[in-house]
């Protein structure tokens, strides 16, 4: 199993900017796709943003795509998620999410990912 925690939520205004930060451990963090998902209130989970293991391959939803930047630093087993242009619909809880198949490629579905971290909450006041 590998263990998550993501920092970096927060409160900020649109049209503002957050960094999230994923710190993963294990020794084989460099070979497994990871994935940043978030929720909202009533809301089904949905998918963010995803980065290959290498971190050669990104995928992002429509929603973010442009504004959302998805990177990792396999030296320091952690995985980042840089927003900008923040909307009141980014709010929601962000949470990451490994893959543990080595060199997978990326999956928006949550069901397809193993282990989860428990989230930091993302506030957009209009």
């Amino acid at each position: 199993q590998v263990q998550l925690v993501e920092s970096g939520g927060g409160l900020v205004q649109a049209g503002g900017s957050l960094r999230l930060s994923c710190a993963a451990s294990g020794r084989t963090f460099s070979t497994y796709a990871l994935g940043w998902f978030r929720q909202a209130p009533g809301k089904e989970r949905e998918f963010v943003a995803g980065i290959t293991g290498s971190g050669s391959t990104t995928l992002y939803a429509d929603s973010v795509k442009g504004r959302f930047t998805i990177s990792r630093d396999n030296d320091k087993n952690t995985v980042y998620l840089q927003m900008t242009s923040l909307k009141p619909e980014d709010t929601a809880r962000y949470y990451c999410a490994v893959r543990r198949v080595y060199y997978s490629r990326i999956y928006s579905n949550p069901h397809d990912y193993d282990d989860w971290g428990a989230g930091t909450q993302v506030t957009v006041s209009s």
